[in-house]
């Protein structure tokens, strides 16, 4: 079903359809609290054909979203992700969805401990505009292997691929199954505060803040999927030729969109310069060009575009080195807004760029000098959504896992972590909270219900009134196995 309340008259109206659609939704589920395995699967199923059939649809209004952007990029991060999941959840819905017996302390048996997976209702996800496709469906699986319905409200500056994605649900799944929300900013607040049985919101910090409140108010539980200042650590092991490329690649993919980016490199000081000389070299490698380039992504929108612009010029004005691949002035196609990397030297806490999350393909760079100062560096911020460590000293890398708290971490390599159906996604702190892909997806939207069954030969009695004398030494014994 494709539902756009922002067509409906008044903020009254569109409250009252999004309440009608979860209502449908949760009556439904109501009807089939645990739906089988069987089902779960022809669902997964029919979301990886809607996938397929519809990619190369996704990927054009993606790519005329963004100005432009490349359809082998789209391909690689957004249909094959979403591809991997859910045949990872396939193969595995079975062991996923099967009651657990957990140990029974010795005093209660023969009892029995079990703990049971349970869908929760209706899921509601709000899901950014940067990887459009696979930030709207990567939850998706997570809440229909679990059993769930759900709602989804992508962003509404992508206009393009919502309307695609909202006719593209409405044709594979019934309304009361998979729904898709269009509509604007208010329509998105609108759906923040709907009670649903838990929500998941991919975006900024900022707006993560404001969703949480709303979700507050129902004591909806969240998932936040938000962002930070994410950084990556060279290490005087490093050997840069092995990974500069990978480091290229982390941050201009999707043109440093991305909320795990590497958003401010710290390279040791007597390394900094032979760091931006190689990677200069491999950006301009993979991107010999920047402007009209059909595999370099456009900048989403002219007012993000204007904000990284600012960026620069404000770290230029407080005395920042700035260094262009391309000029900015001719880095901009006619429709595309795309924008060449700038890397920023001598960059200061004062700068806007160092306080913000960048989300685009600027990279300061911070010199340091041993690896407490820039365990120290990292730590007076808060908390990034990932971390990236390249070297080959092993006693380095584990003192950089051990000193810092992050969402999770890429070793001599960017991006990778988010990949892995085996490892969660997910921040800490004002990067996120929750996480999901794989089981641990499963588990953030179900309830595991925790059933203890008594046995017919249950000792119970003793320890209920009246009590007899003999209640001490009872209770002396049972402290001992208890």
């Amino acid at each position: 079903m494709s539902f756009s309340p922002s067509n409906l008259a008044s903020s009254d109206s569109r409250s009252e359809g999004l309440e009608a659609l979860l209502h449908l939704q949760r009556n439904a589920f109501q009807s089939d609290m645990s739906p089988s395995r069987n089902v779960r699967l022809e669902r997964l199923n029919r979301l990886s054909r809607l996938i397929e059939s519809h990619s190369n649809e996704f990927s054009a209004a993606i790519s005329s979203d963004f100005g432009t952007r490349s359809l082998i990029e789209i391909r690689i991060t957004e249909t094959l992700v979403l591809q991997s999941g859910i045949r990872h959840a396939i193969r595995n819905l079975s062991r996923w969805m099967k009651v657990r017996r957990v140990s029974t302390a010795l005093a209660y048996r023969p009892g029995k401990s079990r703990i049971m997976r349970q869908p929760l209702g209706v899921i509601g996800i709000i899901s950014p505009w940067n990887y459009p496709l696979q930030l709207a469906l990567a939850p998706l699986i997570g809440a229909l292997a679990a059993g769930n319905r759900a709602m989804l409200k992508p962003s509404e500056l992508t206009p393009a691929f919502s309307q695609a994605l909202a006719s593209a649900i409405a044709e594979s799944f019934a309304p009361e199954e998979v729904s898709v929300v269009t509509g604007d900013a208010s329509v998105g607040k609108l759906f923040a505060s709907l009670p649903f049985d838990h929500l998941v919101f991919t975006g900024s910090t900022a707006v993560g803040r404001e969703v949480a409140q709303a979700a507050a108010k129902n004591l909806t539980p969240v998932t936040l999927e938000l962002g930070g200042k994410s950084p990556a650590i060279i290490d005087a092991s490093c050997d840069l030729d092995g990974v500069i490329d990978r480091i290229a690649w982390g941050k201009l993919i999707n043109a440093g969109q991305t909320c795990i980016a590497p958003d401010y490199m710290l390279v040791p000081r007597a390394d900094v310069d032979r760091f931006v000389q190689r990677l200069r070299s491999s950006m301009s490698a993979l991107y010999p060009r920047f402007r009209s380039n059909p595999d370099y992504s456009g900048i989403i929108s002219e007012r993000h575009l204007r904000r990284l612009r600012e960026l620069v010029e404000d770290a230029r004005a407080r005395g920042a080195a700035v260094i262009e691949l391309e000029p900015l002035e001719s880095s901009v196609a006619p429709a595309g807004r795309q924008l060449a990397p700038t890397l920023l030297l001598n960059v200061s806490d004062d700068m806007r760029v160092m306080s913000e999350e960048i989300f685009g393909p600027i990279l300061p760079i911070v010199p340091y000098d041993t690896l407490q100062q820039a365990l120290a560096y990292i730590n007076r911020r808060e908390r990034p959504l990932a971390l990236y460590w390249f070297g080959r000293n092993s006693a380095m890398r584990e003192q950089v896992l051990a000193g810092t708290i992050t969402g999770g971490v890429s070793i001599n390599d960017t991006l990778m972590h988010i990949a892995q159906e085996g490892l969660p996604f997910g921040g800490v702190g004002a990067s996120g909270q929750g996480h999901y892909h794989g089981e641990f997806g499963f588990r953030q939207f179900s309830k595991e219900k925790p059933v203890f069954i008594q046995s017919r030969f249950s000792g119970g009695g003793i320890i209920r009134p009246p009590y007899k004398p003999s209640i001490e030494r009872v209770l002396t014994w049972l402290s001992r196995f208890t």
